[in-house]
């Protein structure tokens, strides 16, 4: 982003002032607001702050990292979090937007909190803002997960994420948990190359989203011999735009599953040119029992998809056929993206 040399001088005297009101406890200041890397980063798509747990960065926990920054951004900032399990609550506020939140790797870098008495406030991790970009980080809720350590608790709503705001990209990314693990909840997103683990209503919400090459891992076998479920779409009118598209991605695990099952009564969900395993039930859908609204109003669809469990022989007869026209419509990137954010966030996964 060009800026005048004024601007820049101001925001950076912004930051600071910011930065040393939040820090305590000796965290040392942010390089990147003295002059020379503040002029260096002027060369760059963002500056950097960075996360490490043992000392040696500029904040020993995620969400201080996310308190410094100030609000009403305008301006993208990096929070690189170094490897390590994070034990916190990590909530990125609607008025703070412009965060690309960096790991170290999915199978490095752990977010782990195990909040479970509200599915509105509990969530290992909240993004409330628009214009986020997490790359390379693994979120769990661990109140169920794993059951080999937690299956003495009830299983119940326990998130692992919830997002809310606008213009959300995730590359690279885990979410685990069991029940109600990833709350896709408003906002248009992207998922690309994700991992999502759970086994009932485990990617839930109303979100405009995007889910391609990503891995759709199931573990409802402690359910036997009641299946799972993936997803549970809140769509409530068949004018609104949202709807869950999986395109090329892979549907895996233990147990057997839906696809998926209405959380309102326009739910819409696509799966596209993907591997379904023979964990998916032979009907793939189940319905819901809404005011106003039948089996007929909901669009739930599969198309090119192959693997033992896509036969569609044996589905549920109202399940959907969509034209050519609307599927290319669905999994096109304009689905989401017709005015071109991803390429001109921080970090750009089209590339």
């Amino acid at each position: 982003m060009n800026m005048s040399i004024l601007a820049r001088f101001a925001l950076v005297l912004v930051l600071f002032i910011c930065l040393r009101s939040s820090e305590g406890g000796g965290q040392t200041p942010p390089s990147w607001v003295s002059g020379g890397a503040a002029a260096a980063a002027a060369a760059t798509k963002y500056q950097t702050i960075t996360v490490d747990q043992s000392g040696g960065g500029n904040y020993t926990t995620i969400q201080s990292a996310i308190d410094a920054i100030p609000y009403d951004n305008m301006q993208w900032i990096c929070v690189y979090v170094k490897t390590g399990i994070y034990n916190e609550q990590v909530k990125i506020p609607y008025d703070k937007p412009m965060i690309y939140l960096k790991g170290g790797g999915k199978r490095k870098t752990y977010v782990v909190w195990n909040g479970h008495n509200s599915i509105e406030a509990d969530a290992t991790f909240i993004s409330e803002a628009d214009n986020v970009v997490v790359k390379s980080i693994t979120f769990i809720n661990s109140y169920n997960y794993p059951l080999a350590s937690n299956g003495h608790n009830p299983i119940m709503p326990a998130v692992a994420a919830k997002i809310s705001g606008d213009k959300s990209a995730f590359y690279r990314c885990g979410f685990m948990g069991v029940q109600d693990t990833l709350w896709d909840d408003a906002g248009r997103h992207y998922f690309k190359l994700c991992s999502i683990r759970g086994a009932v209503d485990f990617i839930m919400g109303s979100g405009q989203s995007i889910y391609e090459r990503s891995t759709i891992s199931v573990i409802a076998g402690f359910l036997s011999p009641q299946p799972g479920f993936i997803t549970a779409q809140s769509r409530d009118a068949a004018s609104d735009l949202n709807g869950f598209v999986f395109k090329d991605c892979n549907v895996v695990g233990n147990g057997t599953t839906y696809l998926g099952r209405p959380w309102r009564g326009h739910a819409r969900v696509l799966f596209h040119n993907s591997r379904l395993s023979n964990i998916v039930v032979p009907q793939g859908w189940l319905d819901g029992d809404f005011i106003g609204t039948t089996m007929k109003d909901l669009v739930f669809a599969e198309d090119e998809c192959r693997g033992d469990g896509s036969d569609t022989s044996r589905r549920v007869w109202w399940k959907s056929k969509l034209s050519k026209e609307e599927i290319r419509r669905l999994t096109s990137m304009s689905y989401i993206d017709e005015e071109g954010w991803i390429k001109n966030q921080a970090f750009n996964m089209l590339s």
